[in-house]
């Protein structure tokens, strides 16, 4: 079964105090939905359009569980803590092993 990740790339952070109750409230929604954070900050190289900024990168058993975990009370809670406090671009996506690509993804 494909894995689902969150992918949240930060343009800006405005509110610094805003992310980090987002952080204490998210990170207790992500792993009761079940999510591994596998990046969270650290140095980024960018190219072509992309921004070097804070990446976060989130991997779940299923996209299902992922957007289950997007949708949950305690996420949702998480994010009226962030509100305006940053920019971001926030994505769920499936994610397959090369042997597993659907043949309409070639």
């Amino acid at each position: 079964m494909p894995k689902g990740y969150w992918v949240s790339v930060y343009r800006t952070i405005s509110d610094p105090e805003k992310l980090a109750a987002y952080n204490k409230l998210a990170r207790r929604a992500v792993e009761a939905g079940g999510g591994r954070t596998f990046v969270l900050g650290g140095r980024v190289v960018a190219h072509d359009a992309g921004i070097a900024e804070r990446t976060v990168l989130i991997e779940f058993d299923s996209f299902e569980q992922a957007v289950a975990a997007r949708e949950s009370a305690a996420y949702q809670e998480a994010l009226v803590a962030l509100s305006d406090g940053v920019e971001r671009d926030f994505r769920i996506v499936e994610g397959h092993r090369l042997t597993e690509v659907p043949s309409d993804l070639h």
